[in-house]
């Protein structure tokens, strides 16, 4: 048979393509705070949360949601197999249910492999998802929820047997157990949630192939830590921090952060794009970017190796012909792209164009008393003491200690979060302490101050504008 060189080419050039695209396993780094791939690539997680993407769409739909996510810059996929939203029995576009006779020993396949259609597009995308196996209603209903309930210790462990086996050839799923409820006192949900994670790891490869956490409901203290942490199967600590935009996100992921036994931790739920404020819309209006810009560069910089964004809208796959749940603003598809789902990777960018592995946070470089508001200045830096980043949420002018750092030479930027521009500075001092005033103040003026040993060979943070002279007063 005759083939066009050129053609084969390209088929040889499309299929090594898509081989290099496709997600490594990820695993915990060696210092058990961060995540790498199989080759110990940093890796950032960025997510959005997609809840009732396997549920409400189409394979069509599919495909233009994560070709647009992955275009934005996210790397993480949040979704439910057993979705929130009478995910049991209404169907899926294709006219089929999860489970038949709501049996979690009787899974219907048909519904599996649009699962999986969903998990092999976003592999050949090279991103990953954050799979939960059900939504908590699914345990129990109390306060509020569909349900129906179904699950107990014996399926539970079943059904984490059935998914884990179903879904183990995929090296882009971290599995997600819970699913927006906290385990009861006086209660079997510890032992169903426990039941359900050994059930997944026994079929999906055992502890050292699987990647997983718990999705829990905002609490003031731990989240997944509370009830898991030092069960084998939990990898990573998860977040809730809830939809209100005047809280302190960071204190929840220092608590985690300095746990005796080392674990990573993210927040993987927190305020959403288009949602109302604390649940009350008429007095506090929807969030707007700033809010959730501030709680998003507060966790990563108090020790997160990433951060969840949402938007209320593409959650629930919102549309006209859809009952909306806490009012949403607009059809998801017009909402995938809002301001903040494009600003996100700017957080990304900042933080893998430094030595990600070896960050620490640092708040002993804020030296003027803090109150935890929305002005809360916040500092990380590398252990080595190679460079130091500080978040302003409003500009608010502070005293900063450098003394962290190795060398007394440093090389300066200004980090602009809303477009990811750097702004190289120039600074006089003559001690390691020194007021530092962003360009900018007042809410909606956050700004990075990105502070280098000169001697490191660091690029800028983002891309370089010199449109505007930016300076700093000490």
């Amino acid at each position: 048979m005759n083939i066009n060189k050129k053609y084969l080419l390209l088929l040889i050039f499309t299929f090594l393509s898509s081989i290099c695209l496709m997600a490594q396993r990820l695993k915990v780094s060696e210092n058990d705070r961060f995540l790498v791939t199989e080759d110990g690539t940093p890796f950032f997680w960025l997510a959005d949360t997609a809840w009732e993407l396997l549920h409400r769409c189409d394979r069509e739909e599919i495909d233009m949601y994560l070709e647009k996510r992955k275009s934005q810059g996210f790397t993480v996929i949040q979704t439910v197999a057993l979705a929130e939203l009478d995910g049991l029995q209404s169907p899926n576009p294709y006219g089929e249910i999860p489970l038949m006779d709501n049996n979690p020993l009787l899974p219907n396949e048909k519904y599996f492999e649009h699962v999986e259609y969903a998990i092999r597009k976003a592999d050949e995308l090279g991103l990953y998802v954050a799979l939960l196996p059900t939504w908590g209603d699914k345990l129990f209903t109390e306060s509020w929820g569909l349900g129906p309930e179904i699950f107990d210790v014996e399926n539970a462990g079943k059904f984490g047997e059935w998914i884990g086996n179903r879904l183990k050839d995929f090296d882009n799923i971290i599995w997600v157990i819970g699913g927006d409820r906290n385990p009861r006192l006086d209660s079997d949900d510890v032992k169903v949630w426990n039941a359900m994670a050994e059930g997944i790891a026994a079929q999906a490869g055992g502890y050292d192939r699987t990647l997983m956490s718990f999705h829990p409901q905002p609490k003031e203290d731990g989240g997944s830590s509370t009830w898991f942490h030092n069960e084998n199967w939990l990898d990573f600590n998860m977040h809730q921090t809830g939809h209100c935009a005047n809280q302190g996100t960071y204190s929840h992921i220092t608590h985690d952060y300095n746990l005796a036994s080392v674990k990573p931790v993210l927040d993987g739920e927190p305020l959403y794009e288009d949602h109302p404020n604390c649940f009350n819309a008429k007095e506090l209006g929807h969030s707007v970017p700033e809010d959730i810009r501030r709680i998003m560069y507060w966790n990563v910089f108090a020790g997160a190796f990433g951060q969840t964004y949402g938007c209320h809208d593409v959650w629930q796959m919102y549309d006209t012909d859809k009952d909306p749940i806490n009012q949403p603003l607009r059809p998801w598809k017009v909402a995938l792209d809002l301001p903040m789902a494009n600003q996100v990777k700017h957080l990304k960018n900042l933080m893998l164009s430094r030595p990600f592995l070896t960050r620490i946070p640092d708040q002993s470089m804020i030296l003027d008393e803090q109150i935890d508001d929305e002005n809360y200045v916040i500092a990380t830096r590398d252990d080595q003491g190679t460079y130091a980043m500080v978040y302003f949420p409003t500009g608010k002018p502070t005293r900063i200690d450098f003394s962290g750092l190795k060398s007394k030479n440093l090389k300066k930027w200004w980090y602009d979060p809303r477009t990811g521009n750097s702004y190289e500075v120039q600074i006089n001092h003559s001690s390691d302490a020194f007021l530092i005033k962003p360009p900018t103040a007042g809410k909606g003026n956050d700004w990075v101050l990105v502070v280098d040993d000169a001697e490191e060979v660091f690029t800028a943070p983002g891309k370089i504008d010199t449109s505007l002279e930016i300076g700093l007063i000490n």
